[in-house]
């Protein structure tokens, strides 16, 4: 009884909390999505080429590949909101970095910090995930990615406006700047010990430490004691732990990577590789494609661009839904999901109007989005006991891979066609949708589900 009525009453709590983390995800976006867009024309300004603004990208793409798991990992040991706080001050700082950038040396190296330290989407979905129940997280992650693509659709809106005026990219990259800061000041006024004090059976987490009073007492012996072991939040769960020094807290990182190497969860990683790199594909040369077969303008195109975004957007906020539909069959629905996609990419590739490109876009706008909140709930309920920053730091990391070989791959087929990239894309989401029917197969059969579920 005692733990139902303090369910009850934290349940009011909640809501406003996971509210000012989708504020924090909007802002992250907003920010970026600004100061992105224009840094190949930056780079241009400054004297620079084509290939260097293609270096400036791959140093960057590079970097986040090997530090999404290490920064991941760390928010595992020594607590989400400590590592979400220096990611956002470093980053902001990178991008305030990006204002100052009059070379193109010092926009590299402002590119380097924020390739290491730009990891605040993958912290706040594994905060997410420590707060809420199994049951809710499709929900509440589809309403987190809806609100962080809207922050990803408006951002280039006013970047538009301001790269017009004199200075336009330096004075963006200090409101970028100002608006990381502004966000360390929410996530440091964040009541962070409220969720720490939410018992893990409700959480659904995989620890034996099961009592508030617990969790309030460490916490508290935390505060008044530096040379006791240091009580950290790992998965949102108050442990005792002996952190002194860093070379302790690199052991636990490493630790929490060695035990993700060894896990399960491979074949759901290439899956979200495949299906990454397929969707990477269609993107890659979408504006080229599209103006050189139907002979269209830079405006619509940009229409066309920002309505997937749109029903991206939208899709998101459905993604519970959907799921109850389905019974929380994440593998069916992810299965479906990449069917669609797959058909999508073979449609448009052999399109002949542009009213079945605005098809095409409407339907893989959707498909893509569910796909990707299947594929995040699928690691997460697999990993288990897996640290879930270090899952999801790993998950990032196989996008890193796709967003470096897209390019390359996309490049080489357009020598054949315009349409080879979204063919290429559909055939590795064919791919990936074996693998899925084999995982479906595997599943279906109860004794197995249950031995490596749990």
């Amino acid at each position: 009884m005692g733990s139902v009525s303090c369910c009850s009453q934290r349940a009011p709590r909640r809501p406003p909390l996971v509210l000012r983390l989708y504020v924090v995800g909007f802002l992250d976006l907003f920010g970026v999505s600004m100061v992105v867009p224009l840094l190949s024309r930056h780079i241009r300004h400054l004297g620079g080429s084509s290939t260097v603004a293609g270096l400036v990208g791959s140093v960057y793409g590079l970097l986040q590949l090997f530090s999404s798991t290490i920064i991941g990992s760390w928010s595992d040991v020594v607590g989400r909101q400590n590592v979400l706080l220096i990611t956002l001050i470093l980053s902001g700082f990178s991008y305030g970095l990006l204002g100052f950038a009059g070379s193109i040396p010092l926009l590299i190296l402002a590119r380097i910090s924020t390739g290491i330290f730009k990891h605040t989407q993958s912290i706040l979905k594994a905060l997410l995930s420590d707060l809420i129940p199994e049951h809710e997280r499709p929900q509440v992650m589809g309403r987190f990615s809806a609100a962080s693509s809207v922050g990803f659709i408006l951002g280039p809106v006013l970047s538009g406006y301001l790269v017009e005026q004199d200075g336009g990219f330096y004075t963006t990259s200090f409101i970028c700047c100002f608006i990381f800061y502004v966000n360390a000041g929410v996530v440091w006024k964040l009541p962070y010990e409220e969720w720490l004090y939410i018992p893990a059976k409700e959480l659904h987490l995989a620890t034996e430490i099961n009592c508030e009073t617990n969790c309030k007492t460490l916490w508290k012996e935390n505060i008044n004691s530096t040379t006791d072991p240091v009580v950290t939040a790992t998965n949102g769960v108050a442990r005792r732990k002996t952190l002194n020094s860093v070379w302790s807290q690199c052991l636990s990182v490493g630790e929490n990577i060695r035990g993700l190497i060894h896990s399960n969860l491979w074949d759901v990683f290439l899956i979200r590789f495949l299906m990454s790199l397929a969707n990477l594909l269609y993107y890659s040369n979408f504006v080229l494609a599209i103006e050189e077969r139907f002979n269209v303008t830079p405006r619509l195109i940009g229409y066309l661009i920002s309505y997937g975004g749109i029903i991206g957007a939208l899709s998101s906020f459905m993604v519970g839904s959907i799921t109850r539909l389905y019974n929380d069959k994440m593998i069916l629905l992810l299965l479906h999901s990449s069917i669609l996609t797959c058909c999508m990419m073979v449609m448009y590739s052999i399109a002949t109007s542009i009213q079945v490109v605005v098809l095409c876009s409407t339907v893989l706008g959707f498909s893509t989005t569910v796909g990707r909140m299947c594929i995040i709930d699928m690691e997460l309920s697999r990993g288990g006991r897996q640290a879930r920053g270090t899952l999801i730091g790993a998950a990032q990391s196989v996008i890193a891979v796709a967003r470096i070989l897209a390019p390359l791959l996309s490049g080489i087929v357009q020598e054949f066609s315009v349409c080879g990239p979204p063919r290429l894309g559909a055939a590795l989401a064919l791919m990936a949708i074996l693998l899925m029917t084999s995982i479906h197969l595997k599943f279906s059969k109860p004794t197995e589900a249950k031995v490596k579920l749990h």
